[in-house]
């Protein structure tokens, strides 16, 4: 389902509140998180994925991905808060291909956790996500910055894991940059594994707003258009779960 350019809060959350799900074209979902603040400082934000590190979890199973990792704190009508680096851990039941383990990951860099672009989006999941569930006051919060590189031998997999829930409340999906890549879909399915949903991130602020409890998630694998060149797929990923 595409949400329209006019999209607003309003009708995201209802389409949310409805679906477990909801897409956002990339201008309006510049507007949403420009409303909140400027991002100003978007190339030097987008420009960080070129220095994230290798997930050497995923490698020690034959794959490949790089990411860094951020773990912030958010109550409703306070600032977003860094918390100390720390581990990322999801059970078995919601990763069964890395679940159970405490993985470390190499830290969002300090001057892009304080990013003027991350601040405003991390405030937007924050009255978003707040306004979809008002009874909670206190909420984790975890950013990933993921890169998949594809190449003629060998697909990237930006959902490994296959079809999935995180184990949160809510999922914000925020394409960062497309290069060179074809494919790369995001499936949305019912816990009976009806399809739901399809669409795929394509420009920049393209986004995908979730309902973890409610629906599953997935990206098909994404291979180069020109298999001669580099390929890359950058998203951004923030959950929120209520403490």
């Amino acid at each position: 389902m595409n949400a329209p350019l006019e999209a607003t809060e309003t009708t995201l959350h209802d389409q949310v509140r409805d679906e477990g799900f909801a897409f956002v074209q990339g201008d309006a979902m510049r507007r949403l998180v420009e409303h909140i603040a400027p991002v100003a400082d978007w190339e030097a934000f987008a420009a960080s994925w070129n220095a994230l590190e290798p997930d050497t979890y995923l490698a020690a199973t034959g794959r490949f991905r790089r990411r860094r990792h951020a773990v912030f704190a958010a109550s409703p009508f306070g600032h977003v808060e860094a918390r100390p680096h720390q581990a990322h851990f999801q059970t078995l039941s919601y990763n069964t291909l890395q679940g159970d383990i405490e993985r470390w990951f190499a830290p969002v860099l300090p001057e892009i956790a304080q990013s003027e672009t991350l601040r405003a989006i991390l405030d937007f999941c924050r009255d978003f996500f707040g306004g979809l569930s008002p009874e909670v006051a206190q909420w984790h919060v975890e950013a990933h910055q993921f890169r998949i590189e594809a190449t003629a031998g060998a697909a990237g997999e930006p959902t490994p894991e296959g079809s999935h829930r995180d184990g949160v409340d809510y999922v914000l999906v925020l394409l960062i940059d497309r290069e060179n890549i074809a494919s790369g879909t995001t499936t949305i399915h019912a816990p009976d594994g009806r399809s739901l949903g399809e669409f795929t991130l394509a420009h920049a602020f393209d986004a995908a707003l979730i309902h973890d409890p409610r629906v599953f998630h997935g990206v098909t694998p994404v291979t180069p258009l020109d298999q001669s060149k580099a390929s890359h797929r950058d998203v951004l990923v923030v959950t929120f779960r209520a403490v």
